[in-house]
């Protein structure tokens, strides 16, 4: 057997391996470092250097958050928690410096040191049944041989012959029952024979003893993946501050309070409500908008008021808090913005803008939003460029008049006087390190409490004397899609989550497309890589427009976190096949591109450093990095212009997916030649890819033309100049020349419904009864005409009472219906048929029955064969994307578990595995969903054309990539049931 070493910047989490560290507690790692060299008495024996180990991981890292003690034999354990009654969760093996014979080394691995580790690890794994073990190390104080438990997992649990050995010994059952026979006659000779090599990480002290002991802080970033290694954020595999799962709770409170919300506990879900009346305050952004809504009597400039809500008091709220949104959207965005000018600039401070001397009142941020952001520089004013001059002409809708603010009011209407007391967790300090605890204007609060986080992203880890926590886009997603969803209580899908299900889909979907492009049978992905060949240009050309031409669509899209995923993993896979190019179709070479979190990793492969964009002190960047960006810019917007699509019922969450859209593509933003590198490439017209609506409900059936003889070509002729009139909005900067193209395609829509068949059965038996009440007869006695005259009495009274039906289902089921027919022209054919998209991946809003209004309930069971007994909406969502998605398409939903074995979901179980399609669920082992109370798990359906297969697999978190299987039989095997 041999040790085989993962370097540290390979063990480490590729998020974690990207932040940054505080001096602060680089310092403090470097103090203790150097204390425990001071300390080392080789002439003492274990019990003595244990505890120097001890009290090095307990002063840096542990003290006071986690357990760290002797456990029976065990040198030395770290619990999972603060007390010893918390399971273990690292094993520590301590050896004296001088104790070289039971030690292990790269030159005798199967020593007693490994043998006794495998004793701990296996009386805690199989003995107390703890599955908690996250890593195990092996130390003399100078090496330390760190494993991860799944490598013990993997080799000695799994192992049923060693189990067994092992179990026999500890019942006494084996002629030897001593430790030292167990270590001698067990785990020795099977290490020798049975096991080829070992993973893990390996450290040796020394080789920082330099670093430690040298006053000079030039190179204390040297420490930096040591600190990692040993920090609970890796050892325990802990959330980190900058892990995109988890919600910065400091940021989100505070800014519930300055916009004038609240979380609340109801049964098991926490929702977002108004604060409570009497402690409201009139200076929060929501009382402040709602105030000036009632003074201004604004209430009566919008048509369809029952849209916000059934009474005033919620139309109020739902009105000021889409306002607030809107607002603070473009706060958000804009901090971001500074944020990339200010790294682009190698941290040149001069282009922060977003503060109270730049910006003294809410008039003047009205002013930046349309007078400067909205215009391009020569359009703008003379005053305004003198003050805004570096700032670019944005080109996005973000900063266009929203129909709600020419009908309520904008930003510059509420009050400026009015003061917010800070919150009483406020992130403020003053010099004293104390919380503030005074009243500020709210625009001043507002400025403060955002500039006292940073909105850079992590690049590259360094030590920041700036200790403002990183909040970046993945986590405004999460804090948005939390407060989007204050009516039922929404749950934002983690990202390890949203990469597997993109990466799995899009490979899947990939070997397909290949597949029928090729004309060969592709086995899998790896397959796929070995076929292209990314050398020849023609070939590399062919794979991009097969990719660019994938339909990817989101039905419950919320924050835009699955297309955030799927997005930057279509990236990532092209560098994996190496077919990524810039614009003259030469492919990008020397970069690796990983997506991490949602994020994309770039490293330079020659130098091993993150790719970042920057300008010279001539405001002028080099021309390969130039390339390089701006290439990744226009790759994002092809395929987010392409490819990508999203609906949601609630249009504050349309918002807040557009705004992720735009952020993507500001990551990768660029200085423009033809500016001479003064301002920054425009953003297109992606909003239009992000529709509002209800998915579930269409008034116009998705399927069939309803095209009369001899009209053919003119729906040829519309979805052609559809086709035109998407495409010249996507890319039209002109404001003048935007508003006409809108108009074009409302007009072109318009004419379209003639030619669309609807899809409600009771507006079809109206035209019916029309037709028929229309109808001329020739009659020949009395009695005819009076029998006409009666049946036309009835015929009148029966469409009276549908049309009467009809406009109340206007009123409710109608009142926000999407029309998937014709409102996507990307997946229609030339002759404007409906074809459907490749993939559809969502996590549906889980709904039961119970929730759901009467007349939906009663519309929804008519037309969906899946409302059957007490089904949830997502049931419905499964049967919609399966008539959305084309018949060779992929299809992946994150659902509850119960979903697989209660009977209720049974024809829905049968929609997934229809059409020869193979079905893959992988069930998550830890609750995925802060504070929900269900299980869940992810159902992917892909087409094959070879036999069905079923497979399931069970998964955890922290090795969401090692996945194992689950016996089938945790399925419900019912005679209806198809899994």
């Amino acid at each position: 057997m041999k040790l085989e070493i993962i370097k540290l910047d390979k063990a480490i989490n590729k998020a974690y391996f990207k932040q940054s560290l505080k001096r602060a507690d680089i310092e403090l790692f470097k103090k203790n470092f150097k204390r425990l060299f001071e300390r080392v008495n080789k002439k003492e024996g274990e019990e003595h250097n244990k505890n120097i180990v001890s009290d090095f991981l307990k002063d840096t890292f542990y003290k006071d958050r986690y357990e760290i003690n002797t456990s029976g034999r065990k040198d030395l354990v770290i619990h999972k928690g603060k007390t010893s009654s918390t399971p273990v969760s690292i094993i520590v093996e301590a050896k004296s410096p001088t104790n070289k014979p039971e030690m292990i080394s790269f030159d005798k691995p199967n020593a007693k040191a490994l043998h006794e580790t495998i004793h701990y690890f296996l009386h805690e794994r199989l003995i107390k049944q703890n599955k908690e073990i996250k890593h195990l190390i092996i130390t003399n104080i100078y090496d330390w041989f760190i494993f991860d438990a799944t490598e013990f997992e993997k080799h000695f649990y799994a192992n049923k012959s060693f189990q067994n050995q092992y179990k026999e010994w500890i019942n006494k059952e084996l002629s030897g029952i001593k430790t030292e026979w167990f270590y001698k006659e067990i785990a020795k000779p099977f290490v020798e024979n049975d096991l080829e090599k070992l993973q893990c990480v390996y450290i040796n002290l020394l080789d920082y003893e330099e670093t430690v002991k040298n006053k000079d802080e030039t190179d204390n970033s040297k420490l930096i993946n040591l600190f990692k290694i040993l920090s609970p954020e890796h050892l325990l595999k802990l959330p980190f501050d900058n892990d995109y799962n988890k919600i910065d709770k400091s940021f989100y409170n505070e800014l519930l309070h300055i916009i004038g919300l609240e979380e609340i506990k109801k049964g098991n879900k926490n929702l977002i409500t108004r604060v409570k009346i009497d402690n409201r305050n009139s200076g929060s952004l929501l009382e402040n908008t709602i105030g000036i809504i009632q003074s201004l009597r604004r209430l009566k400039h919008i048509e369809k008021l029952d849209f916000y809500g059934e009474t005033k008091e919620e139309q109020l709220f739902s009105i000021a808090l889409e306002l607030s949104i809107t607002w603070l959207n473009r706060l958000l965005f804009l901090k971001l913005l500074e944020a990339q000018l200010i790294k682009f600039h190698k941290g040149n401070k001069k282009f922060a803008f977003l503060n109270s001397k730049k910006i003294r009142d809410f008039d003047e941020l009205n002013e930046l939003f349309f007078e400067v952001l909205a215009k391009k520089p020569q359009n703008r004013t003379s005053s305004v460029n003198e003050k805004y001059g570096e700032l670019p002409y944005l080109n996005s809708s973000l900063f266009e008049q929203t129909e709600l603010e020419d009908n309520i009011i904008y930003i510059s209407q509420i009050k400026d006087r009015l003061t917010l007391k800070i919150s009483s967790q406020t992130v403020l300090k003053n010099r004293q390190g104390n919380r503030l605890s005074e009243e500020k204007k709210t625009l001043d609060y507002l400025f403060e409490f955002l500039n006292a986080y940073s909105f850079a992203s992590d690049d590259k880890a360094e030590i920041q004397d700036d200790s403002r926590t990183i909040i970046n886009a993945a986590v405004l997603g999460l804090i948005f899609e939390k407060i989007n969803g204050y009516k039922d209580g929404s749950f934002y899908t983690p990202s390890f989550i949203t990469s597997y299900i993109s990466r799995s889909v899009l490979k899947n979907m990939l070997v397909t497309k290949f597949s029928s492009a090729l004309n060969r049978n592709i086995n899998d992905f790896g397959h796929l890589k070995e076929l292209i060949d990314y050398s020849d240009k023609e070939q590399r050309q062919k794979a991009n427009d097969i990719i660019n031409s994938l339909k990817i669509i989101d039905p419950a899209v919320g924050s835009g976190h699955f297309l955030v995923s799927i997005l930057n993993e279509m990236v990532a896979l092209k560098s994996e096949l190496r077919i990524l190019q810039d614009e003259k179709q030469n492919r990008l070479r020397g970069l690796k591109i990983e997506n991490i979190n949602d994020e994309l990793l770039i490293i330079n492969e020659e130098t091993s450093e993150p790719f970042q964009y920057y300008v010279n002190d001539k405001h002028i960047p080099p021309t390969e990095i130039q390339e390089i960006q701006q290439s990744l810019f226009n790759e994002k917007r092809i395929l987010i212009e392409n490819c990508l699509f999203g609906v949601d019922i609630n249009p504050k969450s349309v918002l807040i997916c557009r705004l992720r859209m735009w952020i993507e593509l500001l990551k990768n933003s660029f200085y423009t030649a033809n500016s001479n590198f003064k301002y920054l490439e425009t953003l297109p017209n992606i909003d239009i890819n992000i529709k509002q609506g209800n998915s579930l409900v269409s008034f116009f059936s998705i399927s069939g033309n309803g095209v009369k003889n001899g009209e053919l070509q003119k729906l040829q002729k519309f979805t052609k100049e559809y086709k035109t009139q998407i495409e010249l909005y996507k890319n039209v900067t002109d404001k003048n020349a935007k508003e006409v193209i809108v108009e074009n395609i409302k007009n072109i829509k318009n004419q379209f419904l003639s030619y669309v068949t609807p899809n409600d059965i009771e507006f079809i038996t109206l035209r019916k009864l029309e037709a028929e009440a229309t109808t001329q007869f020739i009659f020949f006695s009395k009695e005819e005409q009076e029998e006409w005259k009666k049946k036309q009495e009835k015929l009148q009274h029966e469409i009276q009472e549908l049309k009467h039906k009809l406009e109340l289902r206007k009123q409710t089921i109608y009142k926000q219906p999407f029309e998937w027919r014709f409102e996507f022209p990307e997946v229609l054919d030339e002759i404007g048929k409906f074809t459907g998209f490749d993939i559809v991946l969502s996590n549906p809003p889980y709904i039961g029955i119970e929730d759901i209004e009467w007349d939906f309930r009663r519309f929804y069971e008519s037309i969906y064969t899946t409302a059957t007994g007490r089904f949830d909406l997502y049931s419905l969502f499964i049967e919609r994307s399966r008539q959305i998605l084309k018949p060779q398409g992929t299809f992946s939903f994150i659902i509850p578990g119960k979903f697989l074995n209660n009977k209720q979901f049974v024809k829905a179980r049968k929609l997934i595995t229809n059409n020869n399609h193979n079905v893959k669920i992988v069930s998550i082992e830890d609750k995925v969903f802060e504070q929900a109370q269900v299980d869940s798990v992810i159902v992917e359906s892909i087409h094959s054309k070879n036999e069905q297969k079923y497979s399931a697999f069970t998964c955890k978190e922290e090795n969401f990539n090692l996945i194992s299987e689950i016996p089938l039989d945790l399925i419900n095997k019912d005679e209806d049931c198809v899994f």
